[in-house]
């Protein structure tokens, strides 16, 4: 391996299940490692979660999910001393893209949309959601095509429309891309 140095986000693959307990272990490494901040060659490790509502025994719970199952993001100089540390942590498979040579940081875009970063936008350019609250619509793509259903929140900011479709005789939330929709 060459001595490249790369700063960056880089996606750790982990076994499932274990992504807390990767995530532990390398904030341990962190913790020990001497030096300010940014000065570290380790800076930082997350499990990138999302907070969703589901039903449970009838009621409404939020419930913390994993967006990326088997997956912890390091913040980190890329050489070989921060390779060997996190691929030694208990838990780890390997780096994400190190098939052939070394792996790649990810973009700014994608980990600014991973840790909710909102990046200004030119006025204008943020999309018109078509559709309001109580309309009735009809799914048009994906695993609810054909349903119709009644939307019950419009999340502009994300593109995506809460509707309640029947799903066995049963009244079911589900939130879509608002382009997998058509109104009546």
């Amino acid at each position: 391996m060459a001595d490249t140095k790369q700063d960056g986000w880089f996606a750790i693959q982990t076994y499932s299940g274990h992504e807390n307990k990767v995530q532990r272990l390398i904030e341990r490494k962190i913790d020990e490692e001497p030096g300010e901040e940014e000065e570290r060659e380790i800076r930082e490790v997350l499990v990138p979660t999302q907070e969703v509502m589901e039903i449970r025994k009838g009621k409404r719970v939020q419930v913390t999910k994993r967006l990326y199952p088997g997956y912890v993001l390091v913040h980190m100089l890329y050489n070989q001393r921060t390779q060997h540390a996190i691929n030694s942590v208990q838990g780890v498979i390997k780096f994400v893209g190190s098939g052939s040579g070394d792996p790649q940081p990810l973009r700014e875009e994608e980990i600014n949309k991973i840790l909710g970063v909102e990046v200004e936008e030119e006025e204008g350019t943020k999309e018109e959601i078509p559709f309001h609250v109580g309309q009735v619509v009809e799914v048009t793509q994906g695993p609810f095509t054909d349903f119709s259903g009644t939307v019950q929140e419009v999340y502009p900011d994300k593109g995506k429309v809460k509707v309640e479709v029947s799903l066995f005789g049963r009244p079911t939330s589900v939130e879509l891309d608002y382009t997998q929709l058509k109104g009546y």
